[in-house]
């Protein structure tokens, strides 16, 4: 079974059982890496932080950005 979720500025179709880590990783496959390094934030459609490991619903936005901090 899939869900609609939105990514940034796109519907797309997720799997019920995904996490939004997994979701970011099918995005983009340097998703996971820059947020576990945290080099990047992933936040819901209001701004509030969204831990990676959370299941995706129905519906839900999920906004990834990078920082513009370069170490």
């Amino acid at each position: 079974m899939t869900v609609p979720v939105f990514v940034n500025d796109r519907r797309v179709s997720a799997a019920a059982t995904d996490t939004v880590l997994d979701l970011l990783a099918r995005e983009d496959a340097s998703w996971p890496e820059a947020i576990s390094a945290g080099r990047a934030l992933v936040t819901d459609g209001r701004g509030l932080p969204l831990d990676p490991a959370a299941a995706v619903s129905a519906g839900m936005i999920v906004r990834a950005v990078r920082s513009a901090r370069r170490d």
